[in-house]
């Protein structure tokens, strides 16, 4: 079995060798047969703690890493299958779930998977309290009261217990996040440095019982990920090397001349002129991923106006940009809940119209020409959609300063509020309307990690209407509930829901039984051969 260190060493001499031989010359090139090379941008990579990690990246990253104890379907998000749990039932309280564990199940680390470490991985999370904690605080766990929903009932079973009024199949729902990942508590607690309860370590390194572990990381440059020895389930290949390749231009060379297998975050008209290239295929895939722009109400009163939220509305061309600009990469869709969820609002109220817009801000006493800093991650196809935004806004006298930046930096910054509009994309964190509707639609007092406290949007009365609608148990009622929230973000609020996208990914033809899912979290490269 390789050691943390000898895998390391691994890693960085197949990524060197890889750095040294790809060229972008002519010459077709080969990857090495028993690795998988994918050519993406990896600057948004924040954390690979399940714990933390929120950013696509990382999210794209806990599949191949961890496990859970139950987890979506991977051809169909609606489904949840076992994971390292067995079987489940759910206690007559209907606030409860008891789960069995895998008796064969073990970490990478050669360790059996135990119940402590079910409890350690699920309190650790809530208490880290990092950006997807939110999730978990649904069924009413905090830091302070953690320890005794999560526990051990013997050497096979954990039982899960909450105060929220939610269901047992809500619950479930949530456990399919990647935030519910279990780590190897043994590995983790000798890593803790500070009280940390390991999460520096877990950074930039993993503890799970996934196909692949991490063999080296090296921010802006490569993840390495390394067949997993003690997996249950092999992976067919022993290594998959994401290069980070800002150039969307230099991604096409790589995959095109044979030095990536895949390349993702490709332009529209690279996609197009690649679909006639021999030795390359491209895949479209469906995306619950959801783009909007985001506007910090508290930065100064003009952001703060409802109506220059409903002017922006009308200075998007929505059209231009999802047809003419994207080219069936994404697709015109104004609410928070993307079409494949139960209860998406499907209608497109507005479109771009000028005058409409200057017409609003006048009777709202806002002057123009106005400034505004808008920061967008340095990546396709954020600073293309970026400059069409800019021309259209500057029409109405609101002139965009877009200032590009590593997609981690630009997270950074929407987090703290040191912004003031945004462009950004939410993918839901399990298969459930209440997964974005506990983003954009909760925020009682900046308590919680959500999108709508980045806007500093405090929405007290929205949260109640909220968290009525996820308590709900009559299921039609449920979808009225989700459709009229998302109808009230549409019409006033400082997210300007614009486009959702359809992931087209280039791969080789070599390459063999690459699977993506709906959810962001649902890239699979355990299957993969070439």
């Amino acid at each position: 079995m390789l050691t943390t260190g000898r895998r390391r060493l691994l890693g960085a001499a197949l990524l060197t060798g890889l750095m040294s031989t790809a060229s972008f010359s002519a010459a077709f090139a080969e990857t090495p047969a028993n690795a998988l090379v994918v050519a993406q941008s990896i600057d948004d990579a924040v954390s690979f703690d399940p714990a933390e990690g929120f950013e696509l990246t990382t999210v794209q990253s806990f599949n191949n890493l961890y496990q859970r104890l139950i987890q979506s379907d991977r051809t169909d998000a609606t489904k949840i299958i076992p994971g390292l749990a067995t079987s489940w039932s759910a206690g007559s309280d209907g606030k409860s779930l008891t789960f069995k564990l895998d008796p064969n199940a073990k970490f990478s680390s050669g360790n059996a998977l135990r119940p402590e470490d079910v409890v350690f991985s699920l309190s650790r999370a809530v208490k880290l309290n990092k950006s997807p904690a939110f999730i978990l605080n649904e069924l009413g766990w905090k830091p302070e009261t953690v320890d005794s929903a999560v526990e051990k009932i013997d050497g096979n079973t954990v039982k899960l217990s909450w105060t929220a009024d939610v269901g047992p199949s809500f619950a479930l729902s949530l456990l399919t996040a990647p935030i519910a990942s279990i780590v190897d508590a043994k590995v983790v607690e000798a890593e803790v440095k500070d009280g940390d309860f390991g999460n520096g370590w877990l950074k930039t390194n993993s503890a799970g019982s996934g196909a692949f572990t991490i063999a080296s990381y090296t921010p802006h440059e490569a993840l390495v990920l390394q067949a997993n020895p003690a997996a249950s389930d092999k992976p067919k290949l022993e290594t998959v090397i994401l290069r980070n390749v800002p150039d969307v231009g230099a991604r096409r060379l790589l995959v095109e001349q044979g030095d990536a297998d895949i390349a993702r975050g490709l332009s529209a008209d690279q996609i197009d002129a690649l679909k006639s290239k021999p030795g390359v295929k491209v895949l479209a895939v469906p995306s619950a991923r959801t783009d909007y722009i985001l506007i910090n109400s508290k930065a100064n009163p003009t952001l703060g106006n409802p109506a220059f939220w409903e002017a922006a509305r009308y200075l998007v061309d929505y059209n231009g940009i999802a047809t003419d600009l994207l080219r069936g990469q994404s697709q015109v869709h104004q609410a928070f809940l993307p079409v494949g969820f139960p209860g998406a609002v499907t209608d497109t109220p507005f479109k771009l119209d000028v005058d409409k817009a200057k017409k609003i801000l006048a009777d709202a006493g806002i002057k123009t020409p106005v400034k505004v800093q808008f920061i967008v991650f340095n990546d396709q196809p954020f600073l293309s959609i970026a400059q069409s935004l800019q021309s259209s806004f500057e029409k109405a006298g609101i002139e965009l300063d877009i200032q590009p930046g590593v997609a981690s930096e630009i997270y950074a910054k929407g987090r703290s509020g040191q912004y003031e509009m945004t462009l950004r994309y939410w993918i839901p964190d399990y298969f459930d309307p209440h997964s974005n509707a506990s983003a954009f639609a909760i925020n009682r007092d900046n308590s919680t990690n959500t999108a709508a406290k980045y806007a500093g949007w405090v929405i007290p009365e929205l949260t109640d209407e909220t968290l009525a609608a996820v308590k709900e148990q009559d299921a039609a009622k449920r979808v009225e509930l989700y459709q009229d929230l998302q109808k009230k973000l549409q019409k006033s609020s400082p997210f300007v829901f614009m486009l959702q996208g359809s992931d087209q990914v280039v791969l080789s033809d070599k390459v063999k039984n690459y699977v993506q899912g709906l959810n962001a979290d649902q890239v699979y490269y355990d299957k993969v051969e070439k």
